[in-house]
């Protein structure tokens, strides 16, 4: 019986999520590398939902934000590439991460905004959302749900390509594995 072997590229890969997770988790406010990705999927939300009404519209931003990383994570594990499936899922949980800092605004509407509603002012999706259904004083709570989900995705999608990154003497070593 063979022992088991280590892939160094994807655990050095799997390193860099379980990193770039922890910074983005203790640091959740500040721009991070991929935010400029989360907010086109964002604002590409706002724009395919809002033909569905005023809340889907609203929701879409955040709907669409985390359906693009989640859609590719399930692309990857459904070719059998799971490795490779590890980084949009890790990408989903840090774009909850990212949508947790929008929700925890919604009482204060301090972030910049960047959609512009029907009467030519900004809207902040959040504050909009959280009013009509009666949570506004609950944006925190909410917010940390977020946060938490966030944490915990990108933590299991370090550790899933951490144990990846071990080959059993029958496989190959191939990166979307």
């Amino acid at each position: 019986m063979k022992a088991l072997s280590i892939s160094v590229p994807k655990a050095i890969g799997a390193l860099i999520l379980l990193l770039y997770g922890a910074y983005c988790a203790i640091r959740p406010a500040e721009w991070h590398l991929i935010d400029g990705v989360n907010l086109v999927a964002h604002e590409a939300g706002h724009m395919l939902f809002g033909w569905f009404g005023e809340f889907p519209g609203i929701a879409g931003g955040t709907i669409g934000q985390l359906f693009v990383p989640a859609a590719c994570a399930i692309y990857f594990y459904l070719q059998d590439a799971r490795y490779s499936a590890t980084v949009p899922f890790f990408w989903l949980g840090q774009s909850m991460i990212n949508v947790s800092v929008y929700v925890k605004d919604a009482r204060t509407m301090e972030l910049p905004l960047v959609s512009i509603g029907a009467g030519g002012d900004p809207i902040h999706d959040w504050h909009w959302m959280l009013t009509r259904l009666g949570l506004l004083e609950r944006d925190q709570m909410v917010g940390n749900i977020f946060l938490g989900t966030g944490v915990l995705i990108m933590l299991a999608a370090a550790i899933g390509a951490l144990l990846l990154s071990l080959n059993r003497p029958d496989e190959a070593d191939g990166l979307t594995g």
